[in-house]
């Protein structure tokens, strides 16, 4: 993100919450940042082949943050190893 727009993002993102959460198979989001803009986003969806087809939607709300956007992600896929919580 633009280090100058990480409030606008970051409001943005709770508006669009309904539907990041009402993805198919998403079970967590998590979204990282800097105060410099820098950061990740993490979702652990039922498997790799229910991630893939949301892909769509996943580019849509990405499109969403291109005003706020340094440049477009490039999202990739991992298996999840470890996911532990207290």
């Amino acid at each position: 993100m633009k280090a100058d727009s990480r409030d606008a993002a970051v409001a943005l993102m709770e508006q669009l919450k309904p539907q990041i959460m009402g993805m198919n198979g998403l079970h967590e989001f998590i979204n990282v940042m800097n105060e410099d803009g820098s950061g990740y986003v993490i979702s652990v969806t039922e498997n790799k082949d229910t991630s893939d087809a949301n892909a769509d939607k996943v580019r849509e709300l990405w499109g969403a943050f291109s005003d706020h956007l340094e440049a477009a992600p490039e999202p990739h896929g991992y298996d999840v190893m470890a996911n532990w919580k207290n």
